[in-house]
């Protein structure tokens, strides 16, 4: 274990080797009885309001930490950087990752850019996980704290769907990327966009359509799918029919803590229920449109959230975005999106509708912009709940 800084102020009386040699040489290490046996208990992020204890098992913990190198392409000692919380899906299962991997790990107290960026050149760090948040300080920190870096840093980035312009600003970086998906529920990470070489000579703007899907399963999970959660039948793999993804296999959790009814319901008709509404495309690439939650309904017509907020991200001024529904008393709804702005970046509401408008169908476009720090969890998921609460209260936004 590298410490993180010789300047960083250290917690505690003793250092992680002095703590490891006091250990009992001759503990005896035992398995569980069963595979099946819990192992962690994680709570969702709170995205929704509602989080649950979610309980992992031992076999689909080793599972997903072995999936993470075999899914990534790690090679044998790798040097991996803690941007990723620990008590996140208990790191996206990167803690187990690292001892099958024998690799080193470096730590950080702080998420910040330049602190990153120092690591990185210190330990030569090879590989990072992170939610959009992290990897958007990055691309947006100043070219002075980026120089240095010789070799090839291979990042993780996990969500809904990342913005096209977080994958491009990585890639402009020169920091390779991956796309992976998936939930508390799922271990972390159980899908991920492998990448094709042939995509490497296509257009940026293509590569980053590609490299934007949520892709297929993990090597070690199941299956991974997109089905009518009403006929539990799949989609066609026409890019267009709606549906739900949907898991099964071994990365999905043992399930909800004394939720024996939330339980039930999210492996209904015996697949895991994400929640996510995608399509599936011709190549078997899964692509989400939206949260099933997170669709707004305008005079009759369905709004993707994610593809508005994927043109805002595309403003040069902003940081991060979230749209969420507002009550409209014509049209039922209406997109409301909230924005905070790069540090002293200037842009106003009728800059950012025109902008919007001109890349997008009109009736799609925001009509309402609201400036501020957006709220977040833990782990840098922006939470919609609350910013559709504030959504509902004209007085509070107008």
């Amino acid at each position: 274990m590298i410490r993180p800084s010789r300047a960083e102020k250290v917690l505690g009386d003793s250092e992680y080797e002095q703590f490891i040699a006091g250990g009992d040489a001759g503990f005896e290490w035992t398995l569980p009885a069963d595979e099946w046996d819990a192992i962690s208990l994680n709570y969702t992020s709170g995205t929704t309001g509602n989080p649950k204890g979610v309980v992992y098992h031992h076999r689909g913990a080793y599972l997903n930490a072995i999936s993470n190198i075999v899914s990534w392409g790690m090679p044998q000692h790798a040097v991996y950087l803690w941007t990723l919380p620990m008590f996140h899906c208990n790191g996206w299962c990167f803690a187990w990752t690292m001892a099958a991997n024998a690799g080193t790990n470096v730590c950080l107290r702080k998420v910040e850019a330049k602190i990153i960026f120092d690591l990185i050149r210190e330990h030569r760090v090879t590989h990072y996980c992170g939610a959009p948040i992290v990897h958007g300080a990055l691309i947006n920190a100043p070219d002075e704290l980026k120089k240095g870096i010789d070799h090839t840093v291979h990042c993780l980035v996990a969500g809904a769907a990342p913005p096209g312009a977080l994958i491009e600003g990585m890639q402009k970086m020169g920091f390779n990327l991956t796309h992976v998906y998936g939930l508390s529920e799922t271990y972390g990470p159980a899908a991920v966009c492998a990448k094709h070489p042939e995509w490497d000579e296509l257009p940026l703007d293509e590569q980053v359509r590609l490299n934007g899907r949520q892709g297929v399963c993990y090597h070690l999970q199941e299956g991974m799918t997109v089905m009518d959660p009403a006929s539990m039948q799949p989609v066609p793999r026409d890019g267009e029919t709606m549906g739900e993804v949907m898991f099964r296999g071994n990365i999905t959790m043992k399930g909800y803590l004394k939720n024996p009814d939330a339980t039930a319901a999210a492996f209904a008709g015996g697949w895991f229920h994400t929640g996510d509404l995608a399509v599936m495309q011709a190549d078997g690439y899964v692509k989400i449109k939206d949260r099933s939650k997170d669709v707004i309904i305008s005079g009759g017509e369905n709004i993707s959230s994610l593809e508005i907020e994927d043109v805002i991200y595309r403003h040069p001024a902003v940081l991060a975005a979230a749209v969420v529904a507002r009550p409209d008393p014509k049209w039922g709804e209406t997109p409301c999106a909230f924005v905070e702005l790069k540090t002293g970046a200037v842009a106003d509401e009728q800059e950012l509708i025109a902008f919007c408008r001109e890349r997008m169908a009109h009736f799609k476009a925001p009509k309402k912009f609201v400036f501020g720090v957006l709220p977040k969890t833990s782990t840098g998921k922006i939470q919609k709940f609350v910013l559709r609460e504030q959504a509902k209260s004209a007085s509070a936004i107008d």
